[in-house]
């Protein structure tokens, strides 16, 4: 499988935004100080006169904590809760409510290229400067996305002032991890390259499941004048982790196995990810006040490996019957996929009609192939009194593994998907005075599918295009606050097929926010009441693992809280909560599983409460300084099973760190996470693939810079 279509540059850039104070982030930026290349889709728009809620993580504080992977990184912002990880092989995460294809990746940007497609694995936050969450509706101008909101992560860039710094750290769990980052110069001020990459060999708490994880993320930056710059970065990742659909619920007891308890088998060895991604960014400067950028990303991302893993359908599950015997499935899987983006955009600003006009005139066209053959072995129906090597069975409370040879698994998926899709959009973001800021935008979206079923020859397509128009307001009553309000249309078209090879139609939704913005004292906070609506959204199909099916309407109701800054006594703070309401508000009838659907059922994996809390006191220790740190997260119950009453339930984890930096060059740091050893789940599928959490877990790091 290949894109053959490499046409067009894009655009794109990083724009660092330096910002007042310290934590985690400050929305109430004044000013934004470029000191690469601008971030596109922003136009130079401060955030504070931006009308939607955005969340800033920065780098130092995922370093503080001792984070490492985007999805430790986003439960920091309370509107971004966590979905099914496929077995712990890729990210899926939901903003405000809204989780996109639960059978797929989560999307995201990186540096604001759709990058987040394929089956890379999960992402590492190396080579990450800061995690953005910009919530509300961006559709009119990012296109695509969901209406909960978009993650981009922007990554270090080269600096032409020489920097470096190695990390080591160990862990519980035989937890043993390596970082470099090296930046400077190469010619004068010309040429500057950067550096980075990571190695990571961990067991788990999960018996018998070890895994490998390394990457590189080399960047470099060329200055041809003062005007006109150009960047490439290169992403090579590679992870081996077996497949770990977690632990079961029996007769609805959620702890009827130890957490550390593997349903698999060890024999069929991990499954690999990998990635190998490039982009390439062009900026030129033509005045102080007009800019084009140009780019290009291309990612191939494979996924390969053998699993086993409980069968989910009653009819065929002997768990049911005696509650011990768990029926198992054998898997194998070849999943590839290719994706291409490109994008021009023109920004300027200028004055006419009575107020400041900063615009954004911009093309983008993107490419995504997706390649699956998967294999399934599904054990015979219980009420066939089966033999325990056809059933594929294992003793839950006792497991042998190794009891029977992996099982013949026929062709259950041999397809390649391949979308195309062209975008054109253009937004006019109008200061009145020194008080109220208008946004006006539109975009225009044309999109295909085409896809074949390679075991039969059977080819389906589908066309289609929308406009997808967005309108916004900011209004600064004081220098402390400001009101804003937006409203945005989305369109994006699903991925795939049912079970039965009928393609899907495309989602629509339509978004509105209203908040406010204030700042007293040392501290800055957002906070926003938004509506959201999705029609012909999919969700996991019960009956038939690894597909969907569309559940018709939902809505998405709630409110947020975000605030950061510095207490007195130095404290610095941060403190994000969402009350996020989401359900099916159309009822749907499943034509292949009989499943009912209903009004106000709940969404899969998204709780109602959700809170994070962290904070960090710098203290002098004689000649060295101490950072004592802290955090909470709750999550609330959440559905853990579409169609059905399983809930899993709310937890509350506790952190703590500590980082000494012992002199300008050397830091040492402990981390200490679930303080309390609660026993937690992450997320589900259905109540027999269920994710347990880590149980209390410490480890220690070293960090030299030079």
């Amino acid at each position: 499988m290949r894109i053959r279509q490499f046409g067009a540059m894009a655009l794109l850039g990083t724009t660092c935004l330096a910002f007042p104070g310290v934590g985690l982030a400050d929305q109430s930026v004044d000013e934004v100080i470029v000191t690469g290349q601008r971030q596109a889709y922003r136009a130079g728009v401060p955030l504070q006169d931006v009308p939607q809620s955005i969340t800033v993580i920065e780098a130092a504080a995922l370093d503080q904590a001792g984070l490492t992977k985007l999805s430790d990184a986003l439960d920091l912002s309370a509107s971004v809760v966590r979905q099914n990880n496929f077995g712990g092989l890729w990210d899926s995460f939901a903003v405000r409510g809204f989780a996109g294809d639960e059978n797929l990746p989560s999307g995201y940007l990186v540096n604001g290229f759709n990058a987040g497609r394929g089956f890379g694995g999960p992402r590492d936050v190396a080579g990450i400067e800061r995690v953005e969450v910009l919530k509300g509706p961006n559709a009119a101008v990012f296109g695509r996305g969901e209406p909960g909101g978009s993650v981009n992560l922007v990554t270090k860039q080269p600096s032409f002032a020489p920097a470096g710094s190695v990390n080591v750290r160990i862990g519980e769990f035989e937890l043993y991890r390596g970082e470099v980052d090296w930046t400077g110069p190469l010619v004068d001020d010309r040429l500057a390259v950067r550096l980075i990459g990571f190695a990571e060999e961990a067991g788990s708490f999960r018996d018998t499941v070890q895994s490998q994880r390394h990457g590189i993320y080399p960047s470099v930056l060329l200055r041809f004048n003062d005007s006109t710059s150009l960047t490439y970065e290169l992403e090579a990742t590679r992870q081996e982790v077996p497949f770990d659909r977690g632990v079961v619920s029996i007769a609805g007891n959620l702890d009827a196995l130890p957490a550390s308890r593997f349903l698999g088998e060890p024999g069929d060895g991990p499954l690999r990810a990998e990635v190998l991604g490039h982009q390439l960014q062009l900026q030129h400067d033509f005045s102080q006040d007009w800019s084009l950028l140009l780019g290009a990303g291309w990612r191939e991302t494979d996924l390969k490996g053998s699993s086993s893993e409980p069968e989910l359908a009653a009819s065929r599950q002997r768990l049911f019957v005696d509650g011990r015997t768990l029926s198992r499935q054998f898997r194998f899987r070849d999943y590839e996929a290719e994706h291409l983006v490109a994008r021009a955009e023109l920004a300027g600003r200028f004055e006419a009609f009575g107020g400041l006009h900063r615009v954004l005139i911009g093309a983008d066209w993107d490419a995504f192939d997706n390649s699956q053959y998967f294999l399934r072995f599904r054990p015979p129906a219980v009420s066939g009194n089966p033999t325990a090597q056809q059933g594929y069975v294992l003793d839950v409370f006792a497991p042998v593994y190794g009891r029977f040879p992996a099982p013949t698994a026929p062709v259950q998926t041999n397809r390649l998907d391949e979308q195309r899709a062209f975008g054109v959009y253009v937004q006019d973001q109008i200061r009145f005075g020194e008080r109220l800021e208008v946004r006006i935008g539109g975009r225009f979206d044309s999109f295909e599918q085409t896809s074949t079923n390679r075991a039969n020859g059977a080819v389906s397509s589908f066309d289609d295009t929308r406009f997808s128009p967005q309108v916004g307001a900011v209004f600064h009553a004081t220098p402390q606050i400001s009101l804003y309000g937006a409203y945005g249309e989305g369109f994006r078209q699903n991925f795939g097929a049912t079970a039965g090879g009928t393609p899907f139609e495309p989602e629509t939704s339509r978004s509105t926010e209203v908040g406010i913005r204030a700042g007293f004292g040392g501290l800055t906070g957002t906070f926003a009441v938004f509506a959201l609506e999705k029609t012909n959204v999919l969700a996991s199909d019960p009956a038939n693992a690894g597909f969907s099916i569309a559940i018709g309407e939902v809505e998405s109701r709630g409110f947020e809280a975000d605030v950061t800054g510095r207490l007195p006594g130095d404290i610095d703070l941060w403190v994000s909560y969402a009350y996020t309401d989401a359900e099916v508000s159309k009822a749907v009838i499943d034509a292949g599983t009989g499943l009912m659907i209903s009004p106000g059922d709940r969404l899969l994996n998204i709780p109602e409460q959700s809170l994070s809390v962290q904070a960090t006191k710098l203290v002098q220790l004689a000649d060295t300084q101490l950072r004592l740190g802290g955090g909470i997260q709750h999550v609330g119950t959440r559905l853990g099973e579409t169609g059905a009453r399983f809930e899993l339930p709310a937890h509350t984890l506790a952190r703590l760190f500590v980082n000494w930096e012992i002199t300008e060059q050397v830091e040492v740091s402990a981390y200490l996470n679930n303080v309390f050893d609660e026993t937690w789940y992450a997320n589900s599928y259905s109540r027999l693939w269920l994710q347990p959490g880590a149980p209390r877990t410490a480890s220690v790091s070293v960090r030299y810079r030079f």
